[in-house]
């Protein structure tokens, strides 16, 4: 478990009420993708925390309670860390579950899906080179303006234009997904070979800030499609989302 002090004021709400506010949070990487805020317990309103019906529970080396504000409750969302936590750090600090939260920032803007990764980087280059994209052996996509989004720890993805993509192949699909740096995504399959292939491809019609370039651009899983980029074809990578 990697442990770092992190330099943002960080607040979680739930009801409208910051159940905690901190200029001292711990990023803690819980799994190898991104990150987890700890906060020190002093900065955890105290009063919103409660035990269970059924009294404390145990979670891992911490105690887990619920999170009550008026008529709110997010049963289970605090675990306290005292003597007895997974490392010296983290010694009487409280973690939120994110998703039982309303609403997080990161200084006075809202942050989405989890914490942000401060060794992550985004860039967003236009190219000129030429990627097909292929599906069961046919031709879904060609471009040759694609913009390409290199993301750290994940291989470059290619963001093509609407007008550059076989419209009549793709069906919307209810799956969605959220990214802490680029926002909300609409999903797509492919229907080529003569079926239909689920959630290859996926477009944002209003990313965050910092992913403008790529808003209303379709990009398709390299994990799971045939890339070809100047005519060489890309070998598929292995990654989470493989």
């Amino acid at each position: 478990m990697r442990v770092e002090q992190g330099a943002k004021r960080v607040r979680a709400y739930l009801g409208g009420t910051a159940v905690a506010d901190t200029v001292r949070p711990l990023l803690v990487w819980e799994i190898p993708y991104y990150p987890t805020y700890y906060f020190p317990a002093a900065d955890v309103r105290e009063d919103l925390l409660h035990a269970d019906d059924e009294g404390d529970r145990r979670a891992a080396d911490g105690e887990q309670l619920s999170v009550r504000v008026g008529e709110r409750e997010a049963r289970g969302a605090a675990t306290r860390f005292g003597d007895a936590a997974p490392s010296e750090q983290l010694r009487n600090t409280v973690r939120l579950e994110w998703s039982a939260m309303d609403a997080w920032f990161e200084e006075d803007e809202e942050v989405f899906t989890h914490a942000r990764d401060p060794h992550r980087r985004i860039d967003i280059l236009g190219s000129s080179r030429h990627v097909r994209v292929e599906v069961a052996g046919e031709t879904v996509a060609e471009s040759t303006s694609p913009r390409l989004l290199f993301e750290t720890g994940l291989p470059v993805r290619y963001y093509l234009p609407k007008p550059d993509v076989r419209l009549d192949l793709l069906e919307p699909s209810p799956t969605v997904t959220h990214c802490a740096y680029k926002g909300r995504a609409e999903t797509f399959s492919v229907r080529a070979g003569g079926r239909l292939h689920e959630n290859l491809a996926w477009s944002y019609p209003a990313p965050l800030p910092e992913s403008q370039k790529v808003a209303g651009l379709i990009a398709f899983y390299n994990e799971k499609v045939d890339i070809f980029v100047d005519g060489e074809r890309q070998e598929r990578p292995v990654t989470p989302f493989s």
